[in-house]
């Protein structure tokens, strides 16, 4: 008995723990944002009133249904930040060390799901969906929807699929879903508040505040660049965000350069309309949606299959004995 405990602890590390494959990376790269969020819950201005009135500035416009409990949900937030907001950090954290960790990653990933449901109504107003005002350049519909899908998406299965999203639920029901949501990012970005010419002027200019140096020259650019077009601009993004919510249909040469321009569209909206969710400004609670949109395109990756090499043919066949062939092959 000894000696069998005694070779099982002299087994490589290698052999007892298995390699991360390519959807072990996307769940760790969906914890790794869970961990940001719960660290950057833990700021100073998060245990304040103001985190509160925060969420309370995401029920005007919405309905009542909605709104009160945003509401009444703020006050409460606003009267104990401090342990409140504490709860709230660690309950981030922890869904994002139990996503690292095998044995505890369905529990995490059903209660990230619980989580982000929560807080999509309660602190993100559903994204201002029912507003008229939802923007895709401001992060809507918000990012804490997109973590839901991300940790249903990336539930650990055994069945193949041709992506990774494909794998819990099939090819058809996981396009469906990407349709949903880059066809809702279409829907969006041509809503009445974004159809006017100085829309999304305003929109990028009141971003500056409290940003560094950098950012705000960036967006007074972006700004400059947008004045009196918002309307040209809107209805441009509509377009390519429908031709990425069809596109994932097309036959995989074709999805993967939809996958590419998803990539490309969230990483602009992530720079020039989230200001990289608001960080480096010291308010932001998460990193907005750009990196959760660059990460659930990683998932829908369609990588090409490797072709049939054959081994070159030898001058020598082992059925000629050791013969060379003639260059015309067999005079059989």
């Amino acid at each position: 008995m000894m000696t069998q405990t005694a070779t099982w602890l002299d087994r490589p590390r290698e052999l007892t723990r298995p390699k991360p494959d390519a959807r072990r990376w996307l769940q760790l790269s969906l914890a790794a944002i869970w961990l940001l969020d719960g660290v950057l819950q833990l700021q100073s201005f998060m245990f304040t009133k103001g985190f509160g009135q925060l969420l309370a500035a995401t029920a005007p416009g919405n309905p009542a249904i909605v709104a009160d409990p945003i509401n009444w949900s703020a006050h409460f937030i606003e009267a104990h930040p401090a342990w409140t907001n504490a709860t709230f950090a660690s309950i981030q954290l922890f869904l994002g060390l139990g996503i690292a960790w095998r044995p505890t990653l369905r529990a995490a990933l059903a209660g990230s799901v619980a989580w982000s449901l929560g807080v999509w109504w309660f602190g993100e107003g559903l994204g201002g969906v029912f507003t008229g005002s939802a923007d895709p350049m401001a992060g809507a519909p918000g990012a804490v929807i997109i973590y839901a899908l991300l940790a249903m998406l990336l539930w650990p299965v055994d069945r193949p699929g041709p992506f990774q999203a494909a794998r819990p639920f099939g090819q058809r029901t996981a396009r469906l879903l990407w349709l949903a949501l880059w066809g809702g990012l279409a829907y969006l970005a041509i809503e009445p508040g974004d159809r006017t010419a100085q829309g999304l002027h305003d929109m990028i200019s009141s971003m500056a505040a409290g940003e560094p140096g950098w950012i705000v020259s960036l967006d007074r650019h972006a700004a400059s660049i947008l004045d009196g077009h918002g309307l040209l601009t809107s209805v441009l993004l509509a377009v390519v965000l429908g031709v990425i919510a069809v596109g994932i249909f097309l036959p995989p040469p074709g999805a993967r350069a939809v996958v590419l321009l998803a990539v490309a569209v969230a990483v602009i909206i992530w720079i020039v309309g989230e200001n990289f969710g608001g960080i480096l400004a010291g308010s932001g609670t998460d990193p907005n949606t750009g990196p959760l949109l660059v990460l659930l395109a990683a998932a829908y990756w369609q990588a090409p299959r490797p072709s049939a090499v054959q081994p070159p043919r030898s001058a020598f066949s082992p059925a000629d004995d050791g013969i060379p062939q003639a260059a015309g092959g067999s005079d059989r």
